[in-house]
């Protein structure tokens, strides 16, 4: 097993190891699916999140074997990147791969446990949740500022984005964060950026207002192309679900 460890937390290399070889029996579950699962663990005082990414397939085997770094590796280093630049995420802690001589298997991502009050998606389940315009424009500054800062988060989507309110001040954090880039956006880039946040017009609205204020673009310009870039991603995404239904009919309902 190959392990990457921060040096804040050498102290509990043993219990993580620990923890992931008993990972399938121990742990409380948050999350669970064909793909990964996440637990929480309790270990010397603290809690840690330990998401299991599931073994891929052989072909990927190979290539996250000799080619590719793992969404595990990625999670880590990404996490350690953004707390650099200063935006929000759990705290990362560790790695880990188990792996043969010439095949990848499964791997780990340890961070440190958050807690917070909503995410992104509760706020688009309710609109009418308390404050849901300013938490949005908030949101919509925080978004802009990962622009600024190079910053392109490949999977900004409702669920992947942890709220923390208090008195009126909200902080953002970003989970989930294997597929990121850091590097100049284009404007249409940013703005494409928002394509999986909301189905609501509404929504959309009060976001491209926001980072109309912030950029000091047109606010019609970012609207035309964050509404019609939704549009096409939702197009995209329920005609790959009925594509699938159609290929998968065979299966038992």
């Amino acid at each position: 097993m190959d392990i990457k460890i921060s040096d804040k937390f050498l102290a509990f290399k043993d219990d993580i190891e620990n923890c992931i070889n008993n990972f399938s029996v121990s742990g409380t579950l948050l999350s669970g699916g064909d793909r990964n699962s996440l637990k929480t663990f309790k270990v010397k005082g603290k809690v840690l999140n330990i998401k299991s990414f599931k073994i891929p397939n052989l072909v990927n085997q190979v290539v996250y074997k000799f080619f590719r770094k793992s969404k595990a590796q990625r999670s880590f280093e990404y996490a350690s990147k953004l707390m650099a630049l200063n935006v929000g995420t759990p705290q990362p802690i560790a790695y880990y791969e188990k792996t043969t001589s010439f095949l990848f298997k499964n791997s780990y991502y340890v961070s440190e446990h958050l807690d917070y009050d909503i995410t992104y998606r509760e706020l688009m389940l309710n609109l009418d949740y308390p404050n849901n315009e300013k938490i949005l424009r908030a949101f919509t500054r925080f978004t802009y500022n990962l622009h600024k800062k190079g910053i392109n988060f490949l999977d900004h989507s409702p669920g992947n984005t942890l709220i923390q309110i208090n008195n009126g001040d909200y902080k953002f954090y970003l989970v989930d964060l294997n597929r990121m880039e850091f590097k100049h956006m284009s404007f249409n880039t940013r703005i494409r950026n928002f394509e999986r946040l909301s189905v609501h017009e509404s929504v959309v609205r009060i976001m491209s207002d926001e980072y109309a204020k912030c950029s000091g673009e047109d606010f019609q310009k970012i609207f035309n192309l964050m509404w019609s870039s939704t549009q096409k991603f939702q197009d995209k995404f329920y005609r790959k679900i009925r594509l699938k239904k159609k290929l998968l009919f065979w299966r038992k309902k």
